[in-house]
């Protein structure tokens, strides 16, 4: 009993803190309150105006089915406002290199709201499907266009080559199927079974086409993505330039690797971070750069440093790691190598972003520490 007299006491007590100050105010509760005038009602923004075009295509807000569709999207956008405000700070950061690629390519600008909807700009960002990377590619197609992927590098992660990719594949699906809207939507679900589609239902006209209901949505997230980021202060986003990120700068560092050697040593090299390393350049896997002809990005105006460093400290480093690694003869094997310098087989296989499966051959350069 006195349990429960406390509860209703405190229940009580939880009333009034909340009450007292609406009744004394006059205000209203939250729910009921008209929206701010620098903040529109979700009814008022979905009060399309006629006009809206993508890629140089006309919405039909007219046809009651895409006025829903556009509707329900714009809801769901608008509803994630943290989601957006990130939108509009990360494409200050990389609109610009996307729009002056798609320039190279002749494709429309529109189409760089193409890796905002698909990884929100992040470069680790991965689906359940094992799409990867600012746009999302999968590793067949990614590799099909021209990207590395493999355990020591994944160009999806490279905003520049990921997006040459993107517009070489875009290009070539509006070529087979001649128009950006069904383009886009073999991007979303493979060409083939965007063809397979067109040919059971005999219909090429993108809004009038039953797809799966991801692509169904797909390009109608793209307009929203469009009709938000054209409108910014109607939707209720005041973002000053001062509250953007910084277009991306850089350097672009080359140079000639004989040996292995790690991130690191070209982060010191640099004097930056080795997380600066990995951040301006998120393809790099694992913690080594392999020998050969090598261009990493690094902060602008590091490269001078860059150049003196590396020049005087090459030597030294080549003295320090050679030593560290073993070069493959015939008849060598892991576990042989493992056991003559006395050390783990599975830390040789993981210093050397190898698996159990792994073949090597005689010239290879195998790090032992």
């Amino acid at each position: 009993m006195q349990f429960k007299t406390l509860w209703k006491t405190i229940c009580i007590l939880v009333l009034l803190v909340f009450a007292i100050p609406l009744i004394c105010s006059g205000t209203e509760p939250l729910s009921h309150q008209n929206a701010s005038p620098d903040f529109p009602s979700l009814m008022e923004s979905i009060q399309f105006k006629k006009g809206i075009e993508f890629c140089g295509i006309k919405i039909p807000i007219e046809n009651q089915d895409v006025k829903e569709r556009l509707e329900k999207e714009m809801l769901l956008s608008l509803w994630d406002r943290a989601q957006v405000i990130l939108w509009i700070k990360r494409a200050a950061r990389y609109f610009p290199h996307l729009e002056k690629i798609l320039k190279q390519y002749g494709l429309p600008l529109d189409l760089k709201y193409v890796p905002l909807i698909e990884s929100a700009l992040r470069p680790h960002a991965g689906s359940s499907k094992n799409a990867m990377g600012y746009w999302q590619f999968l590793k067949s197609t990614g590799r099909k266009y021209g990207l590395r992927i493999d355990s020591r590098v994944d160009e999806r992660r490279n905003i520049f080559k990921s997006t040459h990719a993107a517009c070489k594949y875009l290009k070539a699906m509006k070529e087979q199927f001649g128009s950006y809207l069904l383009a886009l939507s073999a991007y979303n679900m493979g060409e083939y079974g965007l063809e397979r589609e067109i040919e059971i239902q005999e219909n090429n006209d993108f809004f009038s086409l039953y797809l799966p209901l991801e692509t169904q949505r797909y390009a109608f997230k793209l307009f929203c993505a469009k009709l938000i980021f054209e409108n910014q202060e109607s939707f209720g986003f005041f973002l000053k330039n001062s509250d953007l990120y910084p277009s991306f700068s850089f350097d672009t560092i080359h140079f000639k690797l004989d040996f292995q050697i790690p991130i690191s040593a070209i982060a010191k090299a640099a004097d930056i971070p080795f997380k600066t390393i990995k951040d301006y350049n998120p393809e790099l896997r694992g913690y080594y750069l392999e020998k050969g002809d090598l261009a990493i990005l690094i902060p602008k105006g590091r490269a001078k440093r860059f150049n003196e460093n590396f020049k005087s400290q090459y030597k030294n480093w080549e003295k320090i790691y050679k030593k560290k690694f073993h070069i493959v003869k015939d008849g060598d094997s892991l576990s042989e190598i493992a056991e003559t310098y006395n050390t783990s087989f599975l830390l040789l296989l993981r210093l050397n972003n190898l698996s159990v499966k792994s073949i090597i051959h005689p010239g290879d350069m195998l790090l032992i520490e």
